[in-house]
């Protein structure tokens, strides 16, 4: 029986329509989408850890005006700052025209990934070939991380405090590392190990080299050549390893992915796809009513630990020195602030659709995804947003003509996760997640939609304006 008009209008009236970015979106808009997504890349590709993309931070903040963040002094409207945080993360504000105590709009995103670690003392010779043991770090599915190019980057800081920087595997004619896996052949014991367990923690070695040392009958020496080659290049002894932050990352680039060039795919993008985007919306804020706060953080996938982590008092800090020379009280200031947690969501994949309620999931160019609370099972290890804020922010985002979406993470007691939302919220600040639907989440090769992506640079375009 065909559908009446009244009831198709009724429908439209009262029902929650979705439409993929493809069909919403102009093609003027697409073509801004696709043009925004270059800049992305690049920012993927030059900021691989997170000491590498604050360092790319910083040189685009600096291009648009931003100066270092001065202790003490009292910043006039308009005004832009940043605070480099140990080389690991990064705060920056745009002054505002409004009182500060009226409270900042936030913007919180992390820009540390999933990866492979160093240990303290790595470097071992096994039946003549020289290897690195490592420590993975943050939720990876070990077995997706072998038989694949990596790349080294780090610091090493030697004996004397002297440092040195560490980027092999990225430019053409640099060697590459792996971890090597079973033949098919001979994995017949391994094939018997649950998925979780084929690959080991044990068994992340990286291949390093294979030559022994010439010059002399000793034991070890294709490590002896390895140290040799070391010490020539970047002036460190053995011991130097034990002062050095060492990562392992995939060795390719960013690229378009697809006939139809819609998505990008590449290493990193949970969470800088979230930093990216909040960081330029930053950068072209100009004369904001709100002050503008954008924190880029490290440790959120190991728990916002640590001094340059979120949960710590690091933004509180930042937030009470910048009202201090106002005669402010910091707390005031996070009482009346409004934040994003910028951060990703997974994108329901129709390979594994069993993982989603399919109603309350986020679908890949249906714009920013809105996610009012994470965590698992019972809502544990979430902030939870309230309706008003909620509300506020469905009204910002339509208003500015922004597309987006809502979504849940996964099924609810199929896993879950977290974001940095709880330690904001935690200081009485009103904050919810809001970010990119991702494929592949935590792999060495994650997805995205430029559709996706230019929505959420929008939607934190319209927040850093929003009253």
């Amino acid at each position: 029986m065909a559908e009446s008009n009244a009831s198709k209008e009724l429908k439209e009236t009262l029902y929650l329509n979705r439409k993929n970015g493809g069909l919403r979106l102009s093609e003027e808009e697409i073509r801004k989408a696709e043009e925004y997504a270059e800049g992305y890349k690049r920012f993927l590709d030059a900021g691989k850890t997170e000491r590498e993309a604050v360092s790319a931070s910083i040189a685009m903040a600096e291009e648009k005006g931003f100066v270092p963040y001065e202790y003490g002094k009292k910043y006039a409207p308009g005004d832009r700052v940043y605070w480099n945080n140990r080389g690991k993360s990064l705060i920056l504000a745009v002054m505002g025209t409004q009182p500060i105590e009226n409270g900042v709009n936030l913007m919180a995103a992390h820009i540390d990934s999933p990866r492979i670690d160093l240990k303290g003392c790595p470097l071992y010779e096994q039946d003549e070939l020289a290897l690195f043991k490592t420590h993975y770090y943050g939720g990876i599915r070990k077995y997706q991380w072998v038989a694949m190019p990596l790349s080294l980057h780090g610091v090493i800081v030697r004996a004397d405090g002297s440092s040195v920087t560490v980027r092999i595997g990225e430019d053409p004619g640099d060697p590459v590392f792996c971890i090597t896996d079973l033949l098919p052949h001979l994995a017949a014991d391994q094939r018997k190990r649950t998925l979780d367990a084929g690959i080991k923690g044990e068994e992340l070695n990286i291949l390093i080299g294979s030559y022994p040392f010439r010059d002399d009958e000793t034991s070890e020496r294709v490590k002896l050549n390895i140290m040799k080659l070391l010490n020539e290049k970047y002036g460190i002894v053995e011991a130097d390893f034990l002062s050095a932050e060492l990562e392992l990352v995939p060795a390719f680039p960013a690229s378009d992915l697809g006939f139809d060039r819609s998505l990008i795919g590449g290493y990193g993008q949970d969470d800088r796809v979230c930093g990216y985007t909040a960081l330029t919306a930053t950068l072209e804020a100009v004369a904001p009513a709100r002050t503008v706060v954008t924190v880029l953080a490290d440790k959120e996938e190991i728990g916002s630990v640590g001094n340059t982590g979120l949960n710590t008092s690091v933004l509180e800090y930042f937030i009470s020195d910048l009202a201090k020379p106002f005669g402010v009280d910091g707390r005031r200031v996070l009482s009346n602030s409004k934040c994003l947690s910028a951060d990703v969501n997974a994108a329901f994949d129709p390979t594994f659709p069993d993982v989603h309620e399919k109603r309350n999931a986020c679908f890949i160019n249906y714009g920013v995804v809105v996610t009012k609370f994470t965590g698992s099972g019972g809502k544990s290890g979430t902030s939870d947003a309230s309706a008003e804020f909620t509300g506020e922010v469905r009204r910002m985002l339509d208003k500015g003509g922004v597309l987006w979406q809502t979504g849940e993470l996964g099924k609810v007691d199929q896993g879950g996760g977290g974001t940095v939302a709880l330690y904001i919220a935690s200081r009485n600040v009103d904050v919810i997640d809001v970010g990119v639907p991702v494929l592949s989440m935590h792999a060495p090769f994650e997805v995205v939609s430029k559709v996706d992506v230019w929505s959420t640079y929008r939607a934190f375009t319209v927040f850093a304006q929003h009253c």
